[in-house]
């Protein structure tokens, strides 16, 4: 039997008179990769930002294992050690090493002693391929390597899911793959993830269901298989090709 981690019921962000998603519903079960793809614009990085509890739904639930996340008086900063999130834009403080990066929440967090949270820190920087990094600033790695440090951060907390915020759109081409392998690397180590992103070609190897979101509402859902080769609705099919056609271009270098 699948065992729901996270469950999302009627759940809607308005901005003043404009709705970002209204009444939107998921389940994410133990294991599950889960992609989300649509075009921008369209609430994906809002729905992220809401499970994570960045951003404070207007109405609707949010269940983390037992726990309803969305409840009054939950401990939002206790509820994140459980939720990690990766951003597009790395977030890392630029005086610190790679090392400190991902340390400085084992510490002040998880109250976990330097040498304990050190041991931890390089851990995770290793699991990312960054061992000989460690001592390095952000200033000193490229932007994959800022990436993974990111992962490495917050895989350091022990996550019962990670969030995945388009983690390469702010990476040159070249640097794409590295950062792409080591998700590929916590799909097949059963981490749970849900990842919004342009990569088709990753969104068609790793996951294990793909969610269409257009305007605020799940399309269509599927494994790769039935959206890519079958899709049930005409906007999927159209949406699909284009973002195919506009990265197999960028990918020729045309």
């Amino acid at each position: 039997m699948p065992n729901p981690i996270l469950t999302v019921k009627n759940l809607t962000k308005r901005y003043g008179e404009q709705t970002v998603f209204e009444n939107l519903n998921l389940t994410v079960n133990e294991g599950d990769t889960i992609v989300i793809i649509g075009p921008s614009g369209t609430g994906k990085s809002t729905l992220l930002r809401c499970l994570n509890l960045l951003t404070k739904p207007d109405s609707g639930q949010i269940w983390l294992d037992d726990q309803e996340i969305t409840a009054k008086g939950v401990d939002e900063d206790q509820v994140r050690q459980h939720i990690g999130m990766v951003f597009q834009n790395f977030l890392l403080f630029n005086h610190l090493t790679a090392l400190e990066n991902v340390k400085l929440g084992l510490v002040h967090v998880k109250h976990m002693s330097k040498e304990a949270a050190e041991a931890k820190a390089r851990e995770e920087l290793a699991r990312v391929g960054l061992t000989e990094q460690a001592d390095h600033y952000p200033g000193q790695l490229s932007g994959g390597q800022q990436q993974r440090v990111g992962i490495a951060r917050a895989l350091a907390m022990d996550p019962r899911i990670m969030l995945f915020d388009e983690p390469t759109s702010a990476l040159d081409p070249e640097l794409i793959g590295e950062v792409l392998e080591v998700m590929r690397k916590l799909s097949l180590e059963g981490m749970t993830m849900i990842v919004v992103t342009h990569e088709m070609g990753f969104a068609r190897e790793v996951a294990d269901r793909i969610i269409f979101m257009e305007k605020g509402h799940i399309v269509e859902e599927g494994t790769p298989d039935e959206l890519f080769y079958h899709p049930q609705f005409e906007r999927t099919r159209e949406f699909l090709w284009k973002i195919t056609e506009l990265y197999g271009k960028k990918e020729k270098g045309t």
